[in-house]
């Protein structure tokens, strides 16, 4: 159907919650995406999936009441979803044989059983005959993939899908491409059982302030309303855009910032970052050394003095450097006429 709204399914929460808690670094967020994601395993009733991630994983302890109560609310579903099909098939079309199908694969892709989920998403998908709901079922498998972290169901079902809308065009694994692609779906942006609104407007500002000149920055992102309209909720998205385009290069870069002087403290410098003196000689002495900085410490009044580079000795040593190339070359050609 035109207007079939496509399922949030597999809930793609439940693994970003699963990796919370698997990451030490995080255990300040821990409890609440504990919580979280032991009620989104409850609301879709995911026996299939809990008992998976509490056998291999230490993040979850089992609670064997609960699963028995998911698996006795699961049989009884698809005990349900089987007479439905089994009816269809007996005495109604192909269409209602489909919705059938699609319904039951539906089902074990919310409760996170990958294997059967996918084999019956397959199965729909052979017996689905129209283009819009067999691309919407290749991409229910694709956020399959996403759900469980399988890069090959990804890949193979992503290419399926462009097969099946026989698009000539290509997705080029690039920053700018991928940003003008963001750019091109903010307004008409719906897919949210993928991801949230405001993650795929957090995408799109940071992949596009990597890229944009800074008039089309203004254009397409600062003045765009369904940028503004979020930005709220994401303080942090709008301090970067923001500063970013108000030339407070202070906020992001060390040479920026040291190109507008001739000589800084060590400590303005420290409090222009929000870090420590010491950090701030660490990491200068580490860039100057490099070569990334042009610049030099005086730690007994504790400045740090800027040292352009003078365009004239650049152009020398270019001169010199091509010199003795073009000398070499005349040697080499000498030995062979003489």
């Amino acid at each position: 159907m035109a207007d079939e709204v496509v399922l949030p399914i597999p809930n793609l929460t439940v693994p970003q919650n699963l990796f919370v808690l698997s990451n030490p670094a995080l255990k300040h967020l821990h409890e609440n995406a504990r919580k979280d994601l032991l009620a989104a395993i409850k609301e879709d009733q995911m026996a299939p999936y809990y008992k998976s991630i509490t056998a291999s994983s230490s993040v979850l302890p089992l609670d064997k009441a609960f699963l028995a109560q998911m698996e006795k609310a699961n049989e009884e579903e698809l005990a349900k979803l089987d007479e439905r099909l089994a009816e269809a098939q007996k005495i109604e079309g192909e269409s209602e044989i489909s919705d059938a199908l699609k319904a039951r694969a539906n089902y074990l892709t919310r409760i996170g059983d990958k294997e059967k989920s996918l084999e019956a998403q397959n199965l729909a998908l052979e017996k689905t005959p129209g283009l819009g709901s067999r691309i919407d079922i290749v991409l229910t498998i694709v956020r399959i993939g996403f759900f469980f972290s399988d890069t090959d169901v990804v890949t193979k079902n992503m290419a399926k899908a462009e097969n099946i809308q026989r698009s000539s065009s290509s997705l080029h694994p690039t920053i700018k491409r991928g940003g003008e692609l963001l750019l091109d779906a903010l307004s008409t942006f719906t897919a949210t059982e993928l991801l949230s609104y405001n993650d795929f407007v957090a995408l799109t500002v940071i992949s596009n302030t990597l890229t944009l000149k800074r008039v089309d920055l203004k254009k397409k992102i600062i003045a765009a309303p369904e940028v503004n309209q979020v930005l709220p909720e994401i303080p942090v998205l709008g301090d970067l855009v923001k500063n970013l385009y108000e030339c407070h290069y202070d906020k992001f870069f060390v040479a920026s910032l040291l190109e507008s002087y001739r000589s800084l403290t060590v400590e303005s410098l420290a409090g222009a970052f929000g870090v420590s003196v010491e950090f701030v000689d660490s990491e200068l002495s580490r860039f100057i050394a490099n070569g990334r900085l042009h610049a030099s410490i005086d730690k007994v009044h504790g400045i740090v003095e800027t040292t352009r580079p003078s365009l004239k000795n650049a152009q020398y040593e270019q001169v010199i450097k091509q010199g003795d190339v073009l000398l070499n070359e005349v040697q080499r050609l000498s030995k062979v006429l003489y």
